[in-house]
Order: C-alpha cells, then sequence, then structure tokens
C-alpha cells in the first residue's frame, strides 16, 4: 500500500516542498535503490538472527522512515527518509519468499506464489484512491501517518505468528562484497535519477554513475574469487533463471515507469484531482488479481514459452495505449484500458517469477531469492529514471515550460518498447521450459 500510495500524492508533495513534480522521482528510486543495497543481505541475516527477529526490526525500521517522510519540510530530507523506508522494505521482502520457495514441490510453485501475492495485491487496489483521499481532503503528510498503527499491528502479528527460524551454520558475512555491491548500486542509481539537476549538479550526478559502475566492477571480480560471495553470479549460468531475471528485468523497466508517469498524466495533463486519479490507477491492480486466479491453468494449457513471447506483446501494446488517452476519453474506457493491462501484465509477471526458479535447487534458493529481489528492484527503479528522462526530453523538445498531456505520450510509447525489448530474451527458451512447474510435464 505504502508503494502505490505515495504516486497519487506526488504532485501536492512537489507544491508543498516547492520542487518540480519530476524532481520527486529521486523519493520514488531512492525507496528503491535502498531495497536493491540492503535486500541481498537480508537472507544472511535471517539466518543468523532468526526470522522473527529481523521481520520485527524491519517494521520498526520502516515506522520510523514513514513518521520522518510525514515530518519532512525538504527534497533532501524525503528522500533521505523514504530510503530509511526501503531498508526496512528490504529486510521485510525476502522472508516470506523463501519460506515458501523451500517449503513446497515445483509443480506447486506456481499456485504457492499466486497464494503470496494476491493478499498484497490488496495494497495496490487500496493505496491509489486512499492517497488520493488524504492528499485531496486531509493532507498529504498523513499518507505516512497511517503507517504507525499498521507497522504496531504488524510487529505483534509477527511475534505471534512467525516462528524464529534460523540456520544452524550460516556462512560468514561477504563484508567486502556487500561494501561493494552497497555503494555500487547505489551510486548508480543515485547517479541516474540526479541527473537533470535535481538536488546535486551534472558534474556530481556523473562521477556517481562513473563511481559506481567502476565499484560494481569491482565486486563482479571479487565474487568470482570469493568462497562465500554475497551474491553468486554463476546461477546466470541457469538458462531459465537467467532468461526470468535479466529478460524479465527489461519488462519490469517499463512496468517501473507506470506508477510514476500514470497520476502525473492523469492529473497535470487532464486537471483530476489526486483521488479521482487514484480510483483509475487502481483498477490496474483489481485487474492483476483477477489474473492470478487463472494463470496456472493458462501455464498448463500452453507452457511458459508460449505465454511469455504472446503475452509480452499485449502487456507492452497496453502501456503504449496509455498514449492515446485525452481529456475527451471517458473514464469508464480509462479504466477498462488500465484493467486489461493489469491482467496481461499479471500474467507476464507471475510467469517470470516462476519461471526464474524452474531449475533452481533447493540449496541454491535463498542466493537465488537475493539476487531476483535486487535485480527486480533495481529495475523498477531504473524504470521511474528512464520514464522521467523521457518525459523531460518530450517537454524540451516541444518547448513546453510546465507539463501538458502532450509531453506524456512519447514516454509511454518509449516504456512500451522497453518492455518489449525483453523478447529477445525470452525466445531463447525451449518448448519445454518450466514443463515441470506449469504441468505440462504430467
Amino acid at each position: 500500500m505504502d508503494a502505490t500510495v505515495i504516486a497519487t500524492s506526488l504532485p501536492m508533495i512537489a507544491t508543498d516542498l516547492h520542487e518540480s513534480p519530476i524532481a520527486l522521482k529521486l523519493a520514488l528510486t531512492s525507496y528503491l535503490v535502498s531495497l536493491a543495497v540492503f535486500i541481498p543481505v537480508s537472507g544472511w541475516m535471517a539466518d543468523r538472527f532468526g526470522s522473527r527477529t529481523i521481520f520485527r526490526a524491519a517494521i520498526a525500521v520502516f515506522m520510523g522512515g514513514s513518521i520522518l517522510c510525514g515530518l519532512s519540510d525538504s527534497l533532501a530530507a524525503f528522500v533521505v527518509a523514504r530510503f530509511l523506508q526501503g531498508m526496512g522494505g528490504a529486510m521485510m521482502v525476502p522472508v516470506g519468499r523463501m519460506v515458501i520457495l523451500r517449503s513446497v514441490t515445483k509443480t506447486e510453485l506456481v499456485q504457492a506464489l499466486n497464494y503470496l501475492t494476491i493478499p498484497a495485491l490488496i495494497g495496490p487496489i487500496i493505496g491509489p484512491p486512499l492517497g488520493g483521499l488524504i492528499t485531496t481532503y486531509l493532507n498529504w503528510r498523513w499518507i505516512f501517518f497511517i503507517n504507525i498503527p499498521i507497522s504496531v499491528l504488524g510487529i505483534w502479528l509477527a511475534t505471534r505468528f512467525i516462528d524464529e527460524l534460523r540456520s544452524e551454520r550460516p556462512p560468514p558475512l561477504d563484508w567486502p562484497g556487500f561494501l561493494l555491491s552497497a555503494f555500487g548500486l547505489s551510486l548508480t542509481m543515485l547517479g541516474l535519477a540526479t541527473t537533470g539537476r535535481h538536488l546535486v549538479s551534472t558534474r556530481v550526478s556523473t562521477g556517481c554513475l562513473v563511481t559506481g559502475a567502476l565499484t560494481l566492477g569491482l565486486y563482479y571480480w571479487h565474487a568470482r574469487r570469493a568462497e562465500h560471495p554475497l551474491l553468486r553470479l554463476e546461477l546466470f549460468k541457469v538458462q531459465t533463471f537467467r532468461v526470468g531475471v535479466l529478460g524479465g528485468s527489461l519488462f519490469r523497466m517499463g512496468i517501473g515507469a507506470l506508477p510514476f508517469l500514470l497520476p502525473l498524466f492523469l492529473q497535470l495533463g487532464f486537471g483530476l484531482t489526486p483521488f479521482q486519479s487514484g480510483v483509475l490507477t487502481c483498477t490496474g491492480a483489481a485487474g492483476s488479481m483477477c489474473m492470478k486466479t487463472l494463470s496456472r491453468k493458462i501455464l498448463k494449457r500452453f507452457g511458459f514459452r508460449t505465454v511469455l513471447v504472446s503475452n509480452l506483446a499485449i502487456a507492452s501494446a497496453s502501456l503504449m495505449a496509455i498514449a492515446l488517452f485525452t481529456a475527451q476519453t471517458s473514464h469508464l474506457a480509462i479504466a477498462a484500458t488500465l484493467l486489461a493491462g493489469g491482467v496481461f501484465r499479471s500474467l507476464q509477471f507471475t510467469s517470470l517469477n516462476a519461471i526464474s526458479y524452474a531449475d533452481i535447487d533447493h540449496a541454491d534458493v535463498s542466493q537465488a531469492s537475493s539476487i531476483a529481489s535486487a535485480v527486480q528492484q533495481l529495475s523498477l527503479g531504473m524504470g521511474v529514471t528512464v520514464g522521467a528522462f523521457a518525459l523531460q526530453a518530450s517537454s524540451a523538445l516541444q518547448g513546453h515550460a510546465t507539463l501538458v498531456a502532450s509531453d506524456f505520450r512519447p514516454a509511454f510509447v518509449l516504456i512500451g518498447l522497453l518492455s518489449f525489448s525483453s523478447m529477445r530474451f525470452l525466445r531463447q527458451l525451449p518448448e519445454t521450459a518450466g514443463a515441470e512447474i506449469s504441468g505440462r510435464a504430467a
């Protein structure tokens, strides 16, 4: 809910902080960067200190970040507070997924992932209209303060229902690998997000990009020589994992720009209130929830390769179709388009998540989950950056001092094409890929 509630409120937050709405991409990106940095180490922390201890600590950190977000009076303070929120979110993410992956057979994997995902989709349905309602009729700061009672309830529920699972002999933490990956990932994403003279100068942005890329190169060199690397990159030799994670990252980049671009398009382009915008954007999440109940049957009938390749074209086209919206387009037509797009994007996400673990041994699940989670969050953060670049370039080329509806249309076309570019990876899959988990092997 927190991840989607903020997007609807970005224009109002930008006005209150005296910043451009595009500059608020830093608030989205800093959260995703924090996830990408701390997700790899969270699995080790759960093994070392216990799943219940880490989960409760994560909720507490997230609550602290939420309070600081609500008290922020500048863009810099808001970005730092969102980064702290991301630290808490990063420690929560892998716990449930790793428990699921270690507990079910491969034939149950698709259904188990759906059970894990369907409740979480309630958040994207509630988030946009709730954020719009609070922003329109109260104050945007309350979208963060409502996390306080939710977090307190979460800590109590974790204490009651989550077992204190831990590894008897966890490997030592790869501190050099953690530091290299943390600095490399954060500097790279920070450089991308600040390009355009938001918060720092162009020289600083370029320096972050170059330094981050070099640091990631050092991590690659380190990981090939370390006995217990933080992220075991040799897992990318598994074809289904490589296609699901790397190929899926291109699709997620396109989708990652949507929560940033769509609310701005509806509010700044068409003059809708945050509440009206939130009600419309939540229909995509409703479509995602509908598809979760059907994805297993579809994969069993057609197989992973056919579904991933054919559905990619439809899901990418649904992104580009948003560019056709005008101020005269009925709200019913907008909602129907977003609902249909959510259906096809959900099927693609479910298929990519499942195929990534099709050939991963149980002993490697923790590593595979950490790598996949980190790459997914980086992709979503990169999507926000790409969407903002496209919006800035479109506005500048058209000579507009402020954002108007026509500035957004090239951006939606670009993110649709970016999503479609994952076709190059998906077509590498053999027809029998993932047959055991889809049920076609039987």
